[in-house]
């Protein structure tokens, strides 16, 4: 999985899991697949895909709170940093707007032409806002850049050119993306996701990765923790303004603009 093959390979082997049918661990009750939602209707980046994402763990923050070369749930600043954040948005019921910058915005043109480059190399694709599964007792989201029959995924990475060069050469999934990759095809449960790296000037690679019990079991493992610590936090922020009997405040929305 994810180890220099693509399944666009010619030799790629017929592998038994890619069907049109439930992936293996998918609950299914009464015909109907369970704990999974696919909202199609949500575009990427509108307020109510900011909406729908509130107090969420999702895929692309899986990183910042396990260690995705020893697989162990995080313990450092940047996992409590987003305990705090994930927990700020549960309490107040809203997310701050995130600085937009030449790379976010260059990543914005650039997963539009690599995702119609997949669609006249590969085959069509189809774009979904949100995925969401809460079989784990909680719920974790997940945004895929494209869904691809019944069974896959493509998830698009804008990537500088030495990065782009590195990756063609070792023909895996890049380490700080694998955790990413994995968190969708569990949330999914899809059979396979195509990582797409593109850079423009070089040639797109394709990559294909299948789930690995492995960084799934982890990935739940540190989710489930995480999820007690944002609980934790919470109420302790509740018990501290009770405490010290803190005067509320009301939002204003034309102060928004904030300087970390």
């Amino acid at each position: 999985p994810g180890n220099g093959w693509s399944r666009h390979d010619p030799e790629w082997p017929a592998h038994p899991g890619h069907r049109d049918e439930p992936g293996p661990g998918i609950p299914v009750e009464d015909g109907c697949v369970m704990a999974i939602t696919y909202h199609h209707d949500i575009v990427q980046g509108t307020q109510q895909w900011l909406d729908i994402r509130l107090g969420l763990l999702t895929a692309s923050e899986m990183c910042r709170i396990i260690t995705p070369s020893t697989l162990k749930a995080a313990a450092n600043d940047e996992m409590r940093a987003h305990v705090y954040e994930i927990a700020a948005q549960r309490i107040s019921q809203y997310v701050e707007p995130a600085y937009v910058g030449d790379d976010m915005l260059r990543g914005q043109e650039d997963e539009i032409d690599a995702r119609d480059l997949y669609r006249e190399r590969y085959g069509p694709t189809e774009e979904c806002g949100f995925i969401t599964n809460d079989e784990f007792g909680f719920k974790i989201g997940y945004s895929p850049d494209g869904l691809v029959g019944d069974d896959g995924l493509i998830e698009i990475k804008s990537r500088r050119q030495h990065f782009q060069v590195e990756t063609t050469i070792k023909g895996v999934v890049p380490t700080k993306h694998a955790i990413q990759v994995q968190t969708g095809l569990l949330v999914s449960r899809r059979n396979w996701c195509d990582f797409v790296s593109y850079s423009a000037g070089l040639p797109m690679d394709v990559i294909t990765a299948e789930p690995i019990a492995e960084f799934q079991e982890a990935i739940v493992a540190a989710a489930t923790a995480f999820e007690a610590k944002v609980a934790d936090a919470i109420e302790a922020y509740h018990a501290a303004v009770k405490r010290r009997g803190l005067a509320p405040t009301e939002r204003r929305l034309e102060r928004e603009l904030i300087s970390i």
